[in-house]
């Protein structure tokens, strides 16, 4: 039985897909709708595409074409497997280079783990990269890694200024909700160039630079009294108390609380901080 969950939606949807068949499941062909990167991140499977058979562990990448026919096994695992899969229409695929990509799988590989493993922290909301980058990012490094090389990203002076005036316009919005393709229509550009260029100029994503915008109007409004921090966190742009509390501390390595406290003139919260740096 497959499970699946979608994380996200659009030009790259980004599906969290549980599988419990084991050795005693027949397997059924199938075919591929989108193109598609997924990331094994437990269990094992077989695959099989374009005549050819692989057998997937966690950290295999799985990838097709669409229009490709495929059958999964389950000859090994008893419990199951799982994965995170990256789907793109046409011109999702056109922009992170998969346009030419056969249906096949690769074998756990450095570089692809250490990126699936960000793509789970991501999903399970343990880090400030967005959602939607990742979705771009992680077939396009597969794409790199299979030999398609895209061209250097040297912004011009319109570009430089492209991404400097989207990143003051993130910076005044971040209390409301934006996320990749918003920002990208904002600045005239599609999704995956404006991912490029912002990173390239300013030096983080789009996602990381709205988070840490948000993190710094917040962090100016704990010096103040007045207002909680459940609407501190609410009028800045986070969804919800928990995930702001949490993104604080992983930002500050204190909570907001003790971070409102330490405002309020108590020292012994930054001796304790920087005691423990040292």
């Amino acid at each position: 039985m497959l499970n699946r969950t979608e994380l996200k939606a659009g030009p790259v949807s980004i599906v969290d897909c549980r599988c419990t068949a084991g050795p005693g499941a027949k397997p059924f062909a199938e075919a591929h709708r989108d193109f598609a990167v997924a990331y094994v991140r437990r269990g094992s499977f077989g695959y099989r595409a374009r005549g050819r058979s692989y057998e997937l562990v966690a950290g295999s990448v799985l990838v097709g074409r669409p229009g490709d026919e495929f059958i999964c096994t389950h000859e090994h695992h008893v419990g199951g497997d799982e994965c995170l899969a990256f789907h793109l229409d046409e011109e999702a695929a056109q922009a992170a280079g998969l346009a030419a990509i056969e249906s096949g799988a690769l074998p756990p590989l450095p570089e692809m783990m250490v990126m699936g493993e960000l793509a789970q922290a991501v999903a399970e909301g343990r880090s400030d990269v967005g959602l939607d980058e990742l979705g771009w990012m992680f077939p396009a490094r597969y794409a790199r890694l299979t030999g398609v090389r895209r061209p250097a990203c040297v912004p011009g002076r319109i570009d430089r200024r492209r991404a400097v005036e989207a990143a003051l316009w993130l910076d005044e919005h971040a209390h409301e909700d934006i996320d990749l393709g918003r920002a990208a229509r904002h600045a005239g550009l599609s999704a995956f160039h404006f991912l490029r260029l912002f990173g390239k100029v300013i030096g983080v994503t789009p996602h990381q630079y709205l988070v840490r915008s948000r993190l710094r109007h917040a962090a100016r409004l704990l010096t103040d009294d007045r207002q909680s921090i459940t609407d501190i966190a609410l009028d800045v742009g986070f969804a919800d108390l928990s995930n702001f509390v949490r993104t604080f501390h992983r930002a500050a390595g204190m909570s907001p609380r003790n971070f409102r406290k330490a405002a309020r003139g108590d020292r012994k919260i930054f001796q304790e901080r920087f005691a423990a740096l040292a």
